[in-house]
């Protein structure tokens, strides 16, 4: 059994705390938006949870790199890891951003750059987890793992920029809005602090998830290698 690191305790302790203060700024500290109102508080969540998303999926690209050159299969968990990660922030910023859209936009879903980008780059990754399990021998599912990754990568600028290279509805945090865009508004200061501190938050909560995840992944190694022992 793998002994409990007190770092990760520690880690565990930071990540509860911190998303709890988070959300009691979000609720309690953060002024309501004059035109949005209340609904304008999923965008904390929304934009912390993307920001997860996409910083899991440049983990396992980098990580992916690392295991073609060093062919430590270690990595390979890393990355698997990242990406089982990245796929369910991702999910909860999608989730969330339709609970934004519906009062503001008046649907739940449109076709739009951002939405259409972001849905095919959870697909990407949702068909790595696929492929990569149909895969039995370690190493060369690590390698494709990795390659996979790598590739899978491109997905993630294209769907950062997306509002920014083509005409959408979807409001620019950061930058100017297209004239199209519905739903900006301009952050006050303690709107500003909240924001910042919900992506310190999510970071925070992130690693901490991670390495138990990395955990995990050991402790299934450790139960296979028992398995064919007893086979053999």
């Amino acid at each position: 059994m793998l002994q409990k690191p007190k770092l990760l305790t520690v880690l565990d302790v930071a990540a509860i705390a911190s998303f709890l203060a988070a959300t009691g700024l979000v609720f309690f500290y953060a002024p309501l938006e004059r035109v949005m109102g209340a609904v304008q508080k999923v965008f904390y969540f929304h934009v912390a949870s993307g920001w997860v998303g996409m910083l899991s999926f440049a983990v396992a690209a980098v990580v992916g790199v690392i295991y073609l050159i060093r062919k430590d299969l270690k990595w390979d968990s890393v990355g698997v890891a990242a990406v089982e990660i990245g796929i369910a922030f991702t999910l909860i910023n999608v989730v969330t951003g339709a609970i934004w859209a519906r009062p503001i936009w008046n649907t739940w879903w449109t076709w739009d750059p951002r939405l259409t980008t972001a849905t095919i780059m959870e697909l990407v990754y949702f068909a790595y987890l696929m492929l990569r399990s149909g895969i039995e021998e370690p190493e060369r599912r690590a390698r494709f793992g990795a390659v996979y990754a790598i590739i899978g990568f491109l997905s993630v600028p294209l769907t950062f920029f997306s509002i920014r290279l083509f005409r959408t509805i979807h409001p620019v945090v950061i930058g100017s809005n297209d004239p199209g865009a519905m739903g900006a508004f301009d952050m006050t200061p303690r709107m500003t602090q909240v924001f910042l501190f919900s992506l310190l938050a999510f970071t925070i909560v992130y690693f901490d998830l991670l390495w138990h995840r990395i955990r995990l992944g050991k402790l299934a190694e450790r139960v296979e290698s028992l398995r064919l022992k007893l086979q053999a």
